[in-house]
């Protein structure tokens, strides 16, 4: 694979915990690569140390700009690797003081762009994050989604190679995500690459050429989407739901039609390889409502990390 930028066993602790724990990944021109994982499993922490925001107790972060030229490696090339990288974080950091305009041409000036230069990229990025109309508006005038495009925007001044976005579509509407989608999804025809965090596993699904799966700081899953889907999970899922669905759970009749059980809720999932005779059996339960699907990213997640919800760490 043609490298752009890499990360070879990355580890922090702090203080007795394991944050980090050996994390190697490395990303293609014009790839997304998803990182998935609970709260706590050390995503963040490791956005940061690419960043060189958070230095590493071992491990290295090295960005390749192509021609011949040698690799560049963080914290030492610090300031040449963060000139080709754009950042979208967790939480807007918006210029609340000036208008949308002027938090892109301020932020600019970090680049060294300024004057005509400057000029002529305010358009042109007000209009892919479709706020040309908002040129002059404050970003509290702004919706939570044209916050985020405005923050995508302001990630593109100085027209990176990767960006690096941290649960970028957090608290948007399904219209507004379903935007910024349509937004990343034009910068990777264009041949950027993104590395990018995120809870939703549709927005994993839709985006992102590789996954990395994290639990408690370790890499537990790499590959594409569909190939851990297929490697992880039987093909077909049914969830049976409603009054008395749990008993299913212990039903003698159904337990051998499926090749894994798990409840979750008030709904039973089962999981099999073949859903036909599971589903003719479940006609003898009437009362409970049942759906058929394919096996998708959000039941990988669950196998690889537990359904047990985790307090934010």
């Amino acid at each position: 694979m043609n490298v752009l930028f890499e990360a070879q066993d990355l580890r922090k602790r702090y203080g007795d915990a394991t944050v980090v724990d050996g994390v190697s990944f490395a990303i293609a021109p014009g790839e997304c690569l998803g990182v998935i994982g609970p709260n706590g499993a050390g995503k963040t922490t490791t956005i940061r140390m690419c960043l060189g925001l958070t230095a590493p107790d071992a491990g290295s972060v090295r960005f390749y700009p192509g021609g011949g030229a040698a690799p560049l490696s963080m914290p030492l090339d610090a300031l040449a690797i963060k000139a080709q990288l754009g950042v979208v974080a967790q939480f807007d950091s918006l210029d609340p003081d000036f208008s949308c305009a002027e938090n892109l041409r301020v932020f600019g000036r970090y680049f060294g762009l300024k004057g005509a230069a400057m000029d002529a990229r305010i358009g042109p990025l007000l209009e892919f994050a479709a706020l040309t109309s908002k040129a002059g508006a404050r970003p509290g005038e702004l919706s939570g989604g044209m916050r985020r495009r405005l923050s995508l925007a302001r990630a593109l001044v100085n027209d990176p190679r990767l960006l690096l976005l941290d649960e970028p579509t957090t608290g948007l509407d399904p219209q507004a995500r379903h935007l910024m989608w349509e937004r990343l999804q034009r910068l990777l025809q264009q041949g950027k690459s993104i590395l990018l965090t995120t809870h939703f596993m549709d927005e994993a699904e839709r985006l992102c050429s590789r996954l990395l799966v994290l639990d408690h700081g370790r890499k537990i899953a790499e590959g594409r989407p569909r190939e851990l889907i297929a490697e992880h999970l039987e093909s077909d899922v049914v969830e049976a739901y409603g009054n008395g669905a749990l008993t299913l759970a212990h039903d003698a009749q159904l337990r051998p039609l499926a090749r894994r059980i798990e409840v979750s809720g008030e709904t039973v999932f089962f999981y099999t390889q073949d859903a036909r005779p599971l589903l003719q059996a479940l006609t003898g339960h009437g009362h409970l409502r049942t759906l058929h699907r394919p096996a998708n990213l959000e039941d990988l997640f669950l196998k690889l990390t537990g359904r047990q919800i985790r307090e934010d760490a």
